[in-house]
């Protein structure tokens, strides 16, 4: 039996219905509106970011959120990545404002703005402008750009002006390297974003800085030669120059601790030994080794073989002999030796040499020289990772050896064809003239540099009389606290080059002869901060974003496939369902 339900009986239930439905909407509405507002309170005390990219590309690093906690005042950032240019460009110009968001994150105060130097439309304003720009440490890119009317030149300025407290210092935020791909040079800039910008924050902020002694006395690189990353340095730390002289305090000086007794400390948070002709007195390396026992850092730039590119230039043929200089047996004790050889390597730096006549005046032609290898990073370590190959001169290999408790980490070598010489070696510029035999450059990767890492144990632990060894005023220690070294089997690896004519010092790594410049200057600013920094801002060079490129073979025979697929397949997919939704709806009514 079927019962028909009354019509009044429906129309009083319709009124409740939409009562009860209205309930339920605004009770939903006030129901959101209270998750937000409690979320929005929630976020006001506790601070989060989500980085959902699997790079962790938007995450900044414990080192870079410490440093930036520290920034009480407003830093400003002018940065020149304004304007039309091409994508890659506009990509640096995005990362480096998502970048400066992030900072600003964690900090309020923050603050950048973008600026373009071809804004005006005169010619002699915007040369003025690059004329300031460049007086103030930008150095400029110039593009071939490509538009309706042909090709033009533009001039752009990748970089940045930070100030802090009336200070003013630029950073390049586009890095040249030699043999990458301009994708590829972006995106290792794009890389050291982070490192470049926190780097600078840290530069301007500093109120303390560590000292660093140049050590002389034995034939080292002198004040002209070392002029270059001395003064880079001392946007760092406080650079000396420091002839040891066998005085037991050269290096170190003595404090009273809160017990009252008299304790040693190392005046020099690092040491630079660079590129030494002359032999160490065991005096002198017993003062070296105690430094290192307290925790003291040493870059070693030692080379193995006595040559020079002078000597012969006045003298050719000429002999390289072993530079015996009373320091194998130290270096051998900390788990390093640098031998007595020289390395020959078909990457190598050209020199110019007299190839012929022309009438009465001399031809000059640029040859290979592999006794001038390019040493290139060989691990991703953040002191070499993205860095460009460092021209060297007369380099010689380095092995590590086996010392318990000690780390050792490869950070240069030759290339894929390369080979040791022992000494002596006689060397001959017309060896330039003849083609390289495949044959014998049959080494691969021989290791340049090397860096040691852990507690070092005494060159002179059992050998110190005990009237020395336990003399409270000398405090030797024959087991080290814990510390780091670099061994650099090349002492021209921190030299620059002085003007032929005027005579006054190069930038460090700029090589007048081919006008390029290596990777000399950040190797060994990287290698202080390192070996120094306690913020470890060095440790985000070791990030590494993968760069996703299109394959542009496939893109063009492919283009009109997938200009189809893009414009034509999305109205299809809608009209489909349009035409599938009316059938299902007229079928429905139609019953």
């Amino acid at each position: 039996m079927f019962y028909k339900r009354s019509t009044k009986q429906t129309e009083t239930e319709a009124p409740a219905a939409k009562s009860n439905l209205k309930r339920q909407n605004i009770t939903l509405v006030l129901l959101g509106v209270a998750i937000i507002v409690f979320a929005n309170i929630i976020a006001s005390f506790v601070f989060t970011r989500f980085d959902l990219t699997s790079e962790k590309r938007y995450t900044l690093s414990d080192a870079t959120k410490k440093m930036l906690s520290g920034v009480n005042d407003y830093i400003f950032f002018r940065i020149y990545l304004e304007g039309e240019f091409p994508a890659g460009f506009k990509r640096l110009r995005n990362e480096t404002r998502e970048m400066l968001d992030e900072f600003k994150a964690y900090n309020k105060y923050i603050e950048y703005e973008f600026s373009d130097p071809n804004e005006s439309p005169n010619d002699e304003d915007r040369k003025l402008v690059y004329q300031q720009l460049v007086e103030k440490g930008l150095m400029p890119t110039n593009l071939q750009v490509n538009d309706k009317e042909g090709s033009s030149q533009q001039i752009i300025f990748p970089g940045a002006l930070v100030t802090y407290h009336g200070q003013e210092m630029p950073v390049q935020l586009l890095s040249d390297q030699f043999g990458n791909a301009p994708e590829e040079a972006l995106n290792n800039s794009i890389q050291n974003l982070e490192y470049n910008l926190a780097n600078t924050i840290r530069k301007l902020t500093a109120t303390h800085k560590p000292k660093v002694a140049f050590i002389y006395g034995h034939g080292e690189l002198g004040p002209d030669e070392t002029y270059d990353i001395r003064l880079a340095l001392t946007e760092y730390y406080q650079v000396e120059r420091i002839k040891i002289d066998g005085q037991i305090s050269a290096l170190t000086e003595h404090g009273t601790s809160d017990s009252n007794r008299v304790s040693i400390y190392n005046k020099y948070k690092a040491i630079v030994i660079a590129s030494p002709d002359s032999v160490f007195t065991d005096r002198d390396k017993f003062i070296i080794d105690q430094y290192i026992m307290r925790g003291g850092r040493v870059l070693w730039l030692v080379d193995g073989v006595n040559a020079s590119i002078d000597s012969l230039m006045h003298k050719n043929p000429t002999m390289g002999l072993a530079n015996e200089i009373n320091l194998e047996d130290q270096l051998f004790k900390y788990g390093a030796r640098v031998n007595f050889n020289l390395l020959l390597d078909a990457s190598c730096l050209p020199i110019m040499l007299v190839t012929g006549r022309v009438g009465d005046k001399p031809k000059f032609s640029y040859m290979p020289w592999m006794f001038f290898p390019l040493a290139s990073p060989a691990s991703k370590h953040p002191m070499v990772n993205n860095l460009n190959p460092l021209k060297t001169q007369f380099t010689s290999s380095v092995d590590t050896i086996a010392v318990t408790g000690i780390k050792k980490t490869i950070l240069l070598s030759t290339s894929q064809y390369s080979r040791a010489v022992k000494s002596p070696v006689i060397i001959d510029l017309n060896m330039a003239k003849e083609k390289p035999d495949p044959e014998l450059l049959n080494q691969s990767y021989l290791p340049v540099a090397v860096l040691l890492e852990g507690k070092f144990e005494s060159l002179f632990k059992h050998r110190m009389p005990p009237e020395i060894a336990n003399d409270k005023s000398i405090g030797f220690m024959e087991q080290g606290r814990y510390s780091q070294m670099i061994v650099v089997a090349d002492g021209d690896v921190i030299r620059n080059q002085l003007h032929r004519t005027k005579g006054y010092p190069l930038p460090l790594g700029f090589d007048q002869d081919t006008r390029q410049t290596f990777g000399n200057k950040e190797f060994v600013l990287n290698a202080m901060n390192y070996l120094i920094d306690e913020t470890q801002l060095i440790s985000i060079r070791s990030r590494e974003l993968k760069i996703r490129l299109l394959d542009r073979k496939r893109v063009e025979d492919e283009k009109l496939k997938w200009q189809l697929m893009n414009i034509v397949l999305p109205i299809a997919l809608i009209l489909v369902f349009g035409f599938v939704k009316i059938y299902l709806r007229k079928r429905r009514f139609a019953k």
